[in-house]
């Protein structure tokens, strides 16, 4: 399911891959809008259900496939600036086909967290064309048995859809799909949790469609009419219900969005699951469809800062409790995925993002002792012994408590040997315990209230799994380092952003200086004695009682990477590859000469002599050398004849190309940054 994560950093070695990339995703995206399980080289593959294993079990992740889809349009939109423009009215795409069925708006209203249902007949189905036509027959096929096909615009706009399908004003998107998100420690919050981070994901993706779609030439676009019925229906659905000038939505009326947009998905899923696409085709124009990237975009805005604490962070996941009257919305802890997901949004200015920092290096999050940042705030759980007790008030508070633990033969609760009240050990879940109460034929009042005690004793709706019971393994006092990696990056996009005037130059400044503070934390930058293994070995986290933990290699590297190259100034815009050293220190430069070996674009062992006060590395196996000093420009070392000064820092549409695409035209770049000596 993390393959493409790692995609993103190969895509910016090797750019002229990453449509290719892009089709790998796409193609393996199914018709409902979620991708499978794993993708290998003879294909994809899903989870299978097994009576005879507990542990089998199928789903869909939500913010996974909405990120990593979204990280390689942005690289393909960078680098080739065209090319998405050039498929968004191609069918040149397919759609995987799965044996799984998303349940019905009202079905999974009534059993969240059971959701999907695993179809045995198609699975023989699939795996039997499979196994004649290979690869292909894992597709989803037209009446004839040929893949369906479709262009980008309806690609992009059912990933799109079935977020908003789950949509929850001021809440977030309904994680309702079986999957936790890619912090799989929150896994129990499937069900009841609503995600605010695949909320700032999907944002960030709208914003991107909207400015690629609004590009185009043309009028508008053909796609499958049942699809264009589900978003006619979606953005009717948002339309009804516009964002309020001031204040907050009321529970009624979030109810009222969630079933709206919830019946559109089910009628579209009803339609696929039972008759397939028919063929049939509709027009949508261009302003139609910005009209609806409009409506969303403003809901989406407001959700997101209806989502600001009052210290300044965002929440990262609430919990939703649906009733006849609406959906009311409780908040969960603060998490650093909740920040790192608005920072990377683009919902906020860069003035935000570094009032959001500032409040960051304030909250509980932070950690002394490694100077970096908790995945959730540390606290102590009870012991054993302490748990499963009521009140003393709770239990006089209660008459219907009260004469259950005097004298009854069942007993719904308990006093032990020391006065204490404990609910039956074996009424496990609130399902249990609501069968037992209905055995006794209480009141609907008196059921409602044990049930409330219940979980006021037990919190089972606002667990979140192992982040609330774990103290390593991305559990409580642990720094996540692949997480911290995303913070640092998602500062470096936020200074990126950031123009050059005075005005703005001073939130720049508090950008670097937390940006600074970030890096310094990460364990590279740490002795072994502070870092507790060798800070150059890849760990996954740092527990409050240890130090590094479980070492290999995480996503993290990819991150770093990343980071790296926006270190040294690289960056891609309209297909020209530009320097922009806002992150480079004076420490980086060679205090002495040194020998730099690397493999050039021929595939050879090569080397260059650095002198005093430089530095090198390699984009797409070139060498750049950049110099600390000298009035800003670039000078070009072709294969063949003279060298050539470019002034400025930025190299032209031709000439980038040569490099992306590793023609060995470029053999070497020397790279003046222009600092001012001291």
């Amino acid at each position: 399911r993390d393959i493409f994560q790692n995609w993103e950093a190969l895509a910016l070695s090797f750019p002229g891959y990453v449509e290719s990339m892009i089709f790998k995703f796409l193609d393996a995206s199914t018709a409902d809008g979620y991708n499978p399980y794993h993708i290998a080289r003879d294909g994809f593959d899903w989870e299978v259900v097994d009576p005879t294993n507990p542990w089998s079990h199928i789903g869909y992740w939500g913010d996974h496939q909405v990120v990593y889809l979204l990280r390689l349009l942005e690289v393909s939109a960078r680098y080739h600036p065209e090319a998405l423009e050039r498929l968004l009215d191609r069918r040149v795409f397919a759609y995987a086909d799965l044996p799984y069925r998303i349940r019905a708006h009202s079905a999974m209203l009534r059993e969240p967290a059971t959701t999907i249902d695993f179809d045995h007949n198609l699975d023989r189905q699939i795996q039997g064309r499979a196994a004649s036509l290979g690869s292909d027959g894992k597709l989803l096929p037209r009446p004839d048995g040929t893949p369906y096909h479709a262009n980008l615009v309806e690609k992009l706009l059912i990933s799109v859809l079935a977020r908003l399908f789950n949509y929850i004003p001021e809440a977030g998107v309904w994680m309702n799909t079986q999957r936790p998100e890619w912090n799989d420690a929150n896994n129990a919050l499937v069900g009841n949790g609503v995600s605010v981070v695949t909320l700032c994901q999907l944002r960030r993706l709208v914003a991107f469609c909207a400015r690629l779609f609004r590009a185009t030439p043309l009028a508008g676009f053909e796609l499958s009419s049942e699809l264009a019925d589900a978003l006619r229906q979606v953005a009717g659905g948002l339309g009804r219900h516009p964002v309020p000038a001031d204040g907050r939505i009321s529970d009624r009326e979030r109810r009222s969005v969630l079933d709206a947009l919830g019946a559109a998905g089910s009628d579209y899923r009803q339609r696929l699951y039972t008759e397939g696409f028919s063929g049939d085709r509709a027009f949508l124009t261009v302003p139609e469809l910005g009209s609806f990237w409009d409506v969303t975009l403003g809901h989406i805005d407001h959700s997101i800062r209806a989502n600001r604490r009052a210290d300044g962070l965002y929440h990262a996941y609430n919990l939703m409790e649906v009733s006849e009257d609406g959906i009311a919305i409780r908040h969960l802890d603060e998490m650093l995925e909740g920040q790192v997901a608005v920072l990377g949004s683009g919902a906020l200015c860069a003035r935000e993002c570094a009032d959001v920092l500032d409040a960051l290096r304030e909250s509980r999050l932070y950690r002394a002792d490694q100077d970096s940042y908790l995945l959730y705030p540390d606290r102590k759980l009870p012991g054993f012994l302490e748990k499963n007790t009521l009140a003393p008030e709770a239990v006089l508070g209660s008459a219907i408590v009260a004469s259950m633990v005097e004298g009854d033969d069942d007993p719904i609760v308990v006093r032990d040997v020391n006065g204490a009240v404990h609910f039956r050990a074996d009424l496990r879940n609130r399902h249990l315990l609501r069968r037992a109460l209905e055995e006794r034929r209480l009141s609907d009042t008196e059921v409602t209230e044990i049930l409330a005690l219940y979980e006021s004793v037990f919190h089972h709706r606002a667990f979140t799994g192992r982040s609330g019971a774990f103290y390593k393994y991305e559990g409580l006092g642990c720094v996540y380092w692949h997480m911290v990696s995303k913070l640092l990056l998602s500062v470096q996009e936020v200074l990126a952003s950031v123009g050059g005037n005075p005005e703005e130059e001073a939130v720049a400044e508090r950008l670097r200086k937390h940006y600074t503070g970030i890096r310094d934390g990460l364990g590279v930058h740490k002795t072994p004695d502070v870092y507790g293994a060798m800070p150059l070995d890849p760990y996954s986290h740092t527990p409050s009682f240890a130090g590094a933990q479980q070492p290999g290699m995480t996503g993290q590297v990819k991150e770093d990477l990343i980071i790296r190259l926006g270190e040294m100034g690289v960056r891609v815009e309209e297909g020209r590859l530009i320097f922009q050293p806002q992150l480079a220190t004076r420490a980086e430069f060679l205090p002495e000469a040194r020998t730099f070996r690397f493999i050039d674009v021929d595939g050879q062992e090569a080397s260059l002599h650095l002198e005093i006060g430089t530095l090198a590395f390699t984009t797409c196996q070139v060498p750049v050398v950049a110099h600390r000093a000298g009035p800003p420009r670039i000078e070009l070392t072709p294969r063949e004849g003279p060298s050539r000064a470019i002034a400025g820092l930025a190299l032209d549409r031709a000439t980038s190309d040569a490099i992306f695409e590793r023609t060995g035209e470029v053999r070497r770049l020397d790279v003046y940054w222009g600092f001012a000596e001291e």
